[in-house]
This record gives structure tokens, sequence and C-alpha cells, in this order.
């Protein structure tokens, strides 16, 4: 008889197992936001010549980014994505996420030109 977590599709003998889902790694217990290192850059490599404003250096779960993320695309009207552990939003907006990220308490620093 089949296990409850197998995807078993046919087989005389052996159940197969389920791959189990992506474990997150354990970051520092609360790391407050004026100790990040936050890196605040433009890019445009790799995207058809269109413009995207890149955050990295938050040390959160990956939740937590999401829900920055969402904050963020609300207040400045544009979209964007997670990606590994950076935020990349839609369009120029390097200046606005500076002063927006230093009034939640980041202490964000402008990379590039």
């Amino acid at each position: 008889m089949p296990e409850k977590k197998s995807k078993l599709v046919y087989s005389t003998d052996q159940a197969v197992p389920r791959k189990e889902k992506h474990v997150e790694k354990a970051l520092p217990a609360s790391v407050r936001p004026a100790e990040q290192k936050v890196i605040v850059r433009r890019d445009r490599k790799g995207r058809g010549g269109k413009s995207v404003t890149v955050i990295e250096g938050l040390q959160m779960l990956e939740k937590e980014r999401e829900t920055l993320l969402k904050q963020l695309k609300v207040r400045l009207g544009t979209g964007g994505t997670v990606k590994d552990t950076s935020l990349e939003i839609q369009g120029d907006h390097s200046d606005a996420l500076m002063a927006t990220l230093e009034k939640m308490g980041y202490r964000p620093k402008h990379s590039g030109g």
C-alpha cells in the first residue's frame, strides 16, 4: 500500500519519496535595520535597455522581504520582484527609495553613477 506522502504513479514494489520543500536558512536573530549594509543601485544589463533599481544587503526573511517590496511598489506606483536576496524595482527610483529606506530606519548607500 503506498504512503500518503508519495507521488506514486505506478510501481509493483516501492513508493517514491516526495521531495521536501526548500527550507530557508536561519538568519541571525533580530538584525536591526540601522545595522544592515543596504546598497541601492540602478541596473540595465540584460533587460533590453530598461532600467531597474536594485536594493541589496537586506538581512531578513523571505516573507518580510516580500512585504517590504509590496510597500515600496505601492508607494512608488511601479512593479518589482524579489530575486534571491535582492529587490528589483522597475524604473529609476533610486532617490525616492533612498529617502523611503531612511525613513524606515535603514542606512542605505548609493552605488554606481
